[in-house]
């Protein structure tokens, strides 16, 4: 059975326990394995063939009492909301709102550090004595190339402070999202999650998705595990955090990622800006974030920023993905961009990571995504491990809000 929402025509998912989809055999046997061997409890999965959603599935719980996870279960975006509101920035740029290129300090009617200590975006009084903050652009934000540490709470003394010169390299960082969404608001009176629920969520039908908690989401909400197996309570946001606050579901979701891939209220320029590398990626690993920078020989090739995404090249060509991540949700969004095609995974159990490789390569075939560089060690589920006790530098994996 199929349902028109909009312009796009939706193939909607079985129940959960119907049998398994005879399109999707492999699909289905990668997600039923990577479960067994990884023991997370609950994952929804998307499929875009071509720029449409094709296929919408969950499989387990949404939380410790055994309700079933459902396609329209409300979990956590976690930094999957980066790339949605990437999206917004680059509608405002090709709208010329917004100058990707111009300092974020020429939008502030103040310097950014008189602002002081503001816990809804930042500390940016922390910035005061280095003037680098006035070459922080809306492009060095989306590309993670601002010098800022993921987030100011993970330095030694909790201090904001800029460790290179802003635009020279990649460094994942939530707190330059912020920065952005700062210079937005307090600079050009944009109200982002007014924006995000006009331009992207009202527009591409994604009814239960929002930045800030809604009390209707409540009727069927997803709790998460964390590496341990316990159970962890949803976290009700209440600030539009444009780092890392959205809810949503897997049928919104697929929504949007067939929106992304299609380029749906984006200009050509606007949409090439956002998924065509922009900066090379020369670390290892994603995390920790502010690792040397590889020898060349150690680094993936041809692996780079675009505008809230990471882009790739792969043998099937030009590809993007951003993945979301906290102590209890793991998320992954893979895309082959001429193709159209896309993997879209939410899961409310952070151990399911370890299975994401083989769940894409099952469905889009093998793309070159380089999990080892986005997971390190627990990029692949092995039989009899628990993959996702730690983290790309040995230790316990990092929030990424």
């Amino acid at each position: 059975m199929k349902k028109i929402l909009g312009s796009i025509v939706f193939a909607l998912s079985p129940a959960v326990h119907a049998a398994p989809d005879p399109q999707w055999p492999a699909v289905e046997a990668a997600v039923q394995s990577g479960l067994r061997t990884t023991g997370a409890r609950g994952l929804a999965l998307a499929i875009i063939e071509p720029g449409k959603p094709a296929f919408i599935r969950t499989w387990g719980e949404r939380n410790a009492s055994g309700a079933k996870l459902e396609p329209d279960t409300v979990m956590y975006g976690a930094s999957l909301t980066k790339t949605v509101f990437a999206y917004l920035v680059a509608q405002l740029a090709g709208e010329k709102k917004l100058d990707l290129d111009r300092p974020l300090a020429g939008y502030l009617p103040k310097p950014l550090p008189d602002y002081g200590k503001l816990s809804a975006y930042g500390n940016w009084g922390d910035l005061r004595g280095d003037e680098r903050w006035r070459r922080i652009t809306a492009r060095m934000a989306l590309n993670h190339s601002t010098g800022f540490a993921n987030f100011a709470y993970v330095e030694p003394d909790g201090r904001l402070r800029i460790h290179f010169e802003p635009g020279s390299r990649y460094a994942y960082s939530g707190e330059g999202i912020m920065l952005l969404q700062f210079a937005l608001e307090k600079g050009l009176g944009f109200d982002v999650g007014a924006e995000l629920q006009r331009r992207v969520f009202d527009r591409f039908g994604m009814r239960d998705t929002s930045l800030v908690w809604r009390p209707d989401f409540a009727r069927n909400l997803a709790d998460g595990w964390t590496v341990d197996g316990k159970p962890e309570p949803h976290d009700e946001r209440s600030r539009v955090r444009a780092a890392g606050s959205m809810d949503t579901t897997i049928n919104d979701m697929a929504r949007f990622a067939a929106a992304l891939v299609n380029g749906e209220g984006l200009s050509n320029a606007a949409h090439d800006g956002m998924l065509r590398p922009q900066l090379a990626i020369t670390t290892r690993s994603q995390f920790p974030t502010l690792q040397p920078e590889a020898v060349p020989a150690e680094r993936v090739p041809g692996l780079a920023a675009g505008l809230g995404v990471v882009t790739f090249t792969g043998p099937q060509g030009p590809a993007f993905f951003k993945g979301g991540h906290n102590e209890s949700t793991g998320n992954m969004l893979v895309c082959l961009r001429a193709q159209r095609r896309c993997v879209v995974i939410l899961s409310n159990d952070v151990r399911a990571e370890a299975a994401f490789a083989g769940i894409v390569r099952a469905a889009l075939g093998d793309t070159g995504m380089p999990w080892h560089w986005e997971y390190g060690s627990k990029a692949v589920a092995k039989p009899g491990t628990n993959p996702g006790a730690t983290g790309t530098n040995g230790t316990k994996p990092a929030r990424r809000p």
